[in-house]
């Protein structure tokens, strides 16, 4: 009996080291926006990246933004379709590239006055990166990045998007 559980679970183990790409992963990204990502592989081919975290606690919470200034990190919701392909026909390094929306809040504060104003910002985001499975397989480490460009309330403010982080594939 327990040869035979100790050879299931070595199975189990087995097939759960491999790289699979119809599963879900879950991570942490620190940069442009920092937060919890999660992925949605559809096949060995395309993918659906959701971020939910902060925005401007690493390229500058003091900017200029319309006839004012953004002074603090405010929210952001990043959603990406991608399409992912290996790198030098190796199962550890992928590339990825896609595109998709963002959505940030923010407190803008008017030129000359103290008071601020909730800022909900909506615009598109371009995204690419490479991502490294470790050899166990279910471990990642990325590194990305990209552009962000409002539509509103401000359209043609770009910002960079640049992160990285480590995501755990189920």
């Amino acid at each position: 009996m327990r040869k035979g559980t100790l050879t299931l679970l070595g199975i189990l183990f087995f097939t759960a080291a491999q790289a699979q790409y119809d599963n879900f992963a879950i991570g942490f990204k620190l940069g442009e926006p920092t937060g919890v990502n999660i992925r949605k592989y559809f096949n060995n081919i395309n993918a659906l990246d959701l971020t939910f975290g902060t925005y401007g606690g690493i390229i500058g919470n003091n900017r200029d933004y319309r006839q004012g200034e953004y002074k603090n990190v405010g929210l952001a919701v990043q959603v990406h379709y991608l399409w992912h392909t290996p790198l030098f026909n190796s199962d550890a390094v992928h590339l990825y590239y896609g595109f998709g929306g963002q959505v940030n809040q923010r407190k803008y504060y008017h030129s000359g006055v103290t008071p601020y104003e909730k800022a909900l910002a909506l615009g598109g985001s371009l995204l690419g990166g490479f991502e490294y499975f470790l050899p166990d397989g279910r471990l990642s480490i990325f590194l990305e990045g990209g552009t962000y460009m409002e539509v509103m309330p401000s359209p043609f403010f770009f910002s960079p998007n640049i992160s990285g982080g480590l995501r755990l594939n189920l």
